[in-house]
C-alpha cells in the first residue's frame, strides 16, 4: 500500500487532485489508515495510469469514470486505442512543428498564402468519438446494439445510403441560410432517421454528431462527397439552429 503523498510523488498528480478523484469516485482510495491517510494498492495505481492516459488525451473526468466503470471495458483494447490516439496526436504536433518552421523560414507576412491543415484535429476528434462509444457502452450504444441485432450487411448499407441521401439534400441548399425552414426540416429528418434505426438521438447527441460532421476526417469527406464541398459544415450549422429553435 502507498499513501496519497507517495502516489502523488511518483505520479506527478497533486494530492489535491487525488483527493478530488476519490470524492467523485474516479479513483477511490483502497483503504484508509488508522491515522486517516488514504492508501492505494497496485490495482488503484493501474487505474490511475489509465486515468492519466485518458487525461493526456483531454477526456473529461466524468467520461473517464464512465469508461473505466463500464462492464464492457476492455483494458487491452482501450490501450490499443489510446496508442492510436497518441499516434494521431503526435502526427498532429509534428505537422504543427513543420508548419511553424515554414512560417519562420518564409516569414509570417506570407501566412495568408499557406493553408491551415496543420491545425485540423478532425482525425483525432473522429477517432476519439468512435473510441468513446466503444469504451463507454453508453445507453445509446446499448440501444444501437439492440436495434442492429440481426441486420444483414445489405440492411446496414441501405440505412447508410438513406442517411447519405439526407446529406445530399443538405448539399442542394448549402448556399442558403442554415436557419431557414428547409434546412431545419432536413435536420428533423436526420434526427428521426438516427432515432428510428440506431439510437434515441437527443439534442445533445445530435449536436455532438454535428460537431463530428464538421470536424474534418473521413466522415466530413464522405458528406462533402455526396453533397458538395461545405455540406458537412452547413449541416452542423443547421443542427445548431434546429436545437436553438427547440428552446
Amino acid at each position: 500500500m502507498m499513501t496519497v503523498h507517495e502516489v502523488s510523488r511518483i505520479s506527478g498528480v497533486s494530492i489535491r487532485a487525488l483527493h478530488h478523484y476519490d470524492r467523485i469516485g474516479l479513483l477511490p482510495a483502497t483503504a484508509v489508515s488508522p491515522s486517516g491517510y488514504r492508501l492505494y494498492d497496485e490495482a488503484a495505481l493501474e487505474r490511475l495510469q489509465q486515468i492519466l492516459l485518458f487525461r493526456e488525451l483531454e477526456f473529461p473526468l466524468k467520461e473517464i469514470r464512465q469508461i473505466l466503470d463500464s462492464p464492457g471495458f476492455d483494458k487491452s483494447k482501450a490501450l490499443e486505442q489510446q496508442i492510436r490516439l497518441l499516434e494521431l496526436k503526435k502526427e498532429h504536433l509534428e505537422n504543427l512543428i513543420d508548419f511553424a518552421r515554414g512560417i519562420k523560414a518564409i516569414g509570417v507576412k506570407y501566412l495568408n498564402y499557406l493553408n491551415f491543415e496543420a491545425f485540423d484535429t478532425g482525425k483525432i476528434d473522429e477517432y476519439a468519438a468512435q473510441a468513446k462509444a466503444t469504451w463507454g457502452k453508453t445507453e445509446a450504444y446499448r440501444e444501437y446494439e439492440k436495434k442492429s441485432r440481426g441486420r444483414t450487411k445489405e440492411d446496414e448499407l441501405r440505412l447508410g445510403e438513406q442517411m447519405m441521401d439526407i446529406f445530399a439534400a443538405f448539399g442542394t441548399i448549402r448556399d442558403s441560410d442554415p436557419s431557414e425552414p428547409a434546412a431545419l426540416e432536413l435536420v428533423g429528418k436526420l434526427k428521426a432517421h438516427i432515432t428510428e434505426n440506431y439510437y434515441t438521438c437527443t439534442d445533445k447527441i445530435l449536436l455532438s454528431l454535428g460537431k463530428m460532421y464538421a470536424g474534418g476526417g473521413d466522415i466530413a469527406s464522405s458528406i462533402d462527397q455526396v453533397g458538395g464541398e461545405g455540406t458537412a459544415v452547413f449541416a452542423y450549422k443547421a443542427i445548431e439552429n434546429f436545437i436553438q429553435s427547440q428552446k
